[in-house]
């Protein structure tokens, strides 16, 4: 099977640098996946984009070297699996709130006997190779996304599901969800101190710590800190940046 190089990474201590697609298009995809970057995401739940559309974004990202993953747009088996089908090497899952949410995720993304997933990889064969059973769940990478305050007063729960790689945070609704404005770099105490134990509880556990961050100074601070997977915005967000830069200089 095609080696997964988040899970190269993470064997070396190293980060992944992963790009983040909202923008349905795979000339979009194409040209982030031409960066040098660890891997590559397709957001299915807050990016413009159906499971079709995912679909021909995976093809474009594995013409290049990163790792492709997925967001999906809740915790259910069926788009995990269609995903999982067309090639996603990793996933990550919104609204993690219990050790049973959890092991749903997990077990949705791995065949019998550690999960419930379905076989038809179809162009998981295609992109993993025709070993892609007998390695698929050992290569395929899960991360559970903590959100929420609920989430927050389980976190020994959910990280020691079996299966489960990482935790991702997502700095906005985690935000919200402790009573503050959404940001994705924060600087409240109280979500500085979750992000803080979120971190912690990841490492007690031995799995990986990730965050979405706004852009590469603060991905370069969360990664000193310690964390693995570290997204730079995302693909839609850059473009208006830049574009709104380009204007202002033109303006003068």
């Amino acid at each position: 099977m095609r080696e997964n190089r988040i899970r190269k990474n993470w064997s070396q201590d190293k980060a992944v640098l992963c790009g983040w697609l909202a923008i349905p298009s795979s000339f979009s995809a194409e040209v982030i996946a031409n960066e040098d970057l660890d891997a590559v995401l397709v957001d299915t739940q807050h990016g413009m984009i159906e499971v079709q559309m995912a679909i021909t974004m995976l093809q474009a990202i594995s013409t290049k070297g990163p790792a492709p993953m997925v967001r999906v747009n809740w915790n259910d088996p069926a788009p995990i699996m269609k995903l999982l089908d067309a090639g996603a090497y990793g996933v990550i899952c919104p609204m993690i709130n219990s050790r049973e949410e959890c092991e749903r995720f997990v077990k949705a993304c791995r065949y019998p006997p550690d999960g419930y997933r379905s076989f038809g990889p179809a162009r998981g064969l295609l992109y993993g190779g025709p070993d892609y059973f007998e390695h698929a769940n050992a290569s395929v990478v899960t991360m559970a996304m903590i959100e929420t305050r609920e989430a927050m007063g389980r976190l020994d729960e959910i990280m020691s599901t079996k299966g489960l790689d990482g935790v991702y945070i997502g700095p906005s609704d985690l935000s919200i969800g402790l009573g503050h404005p959404p940001t994705l770099d924060p600087t409240a105490k109280e979500v500085l101190d979750a992000i803080d134990l979120i971190y912690k509880t990841a490492r007690k556990h031995n799995i990986v710590p990730g965050i979405h961050t706004p852009g590469g100074k603060v991905a370069k601070k969360w990664i000193d800190k310690g964390f693995r997977l570290c997204a730079l915005s995302n693909d839609a967000r850059l473009l208006a940046a830049q574009v709104k830069s380009e204007i202002a200089a033109a303006r003068g």
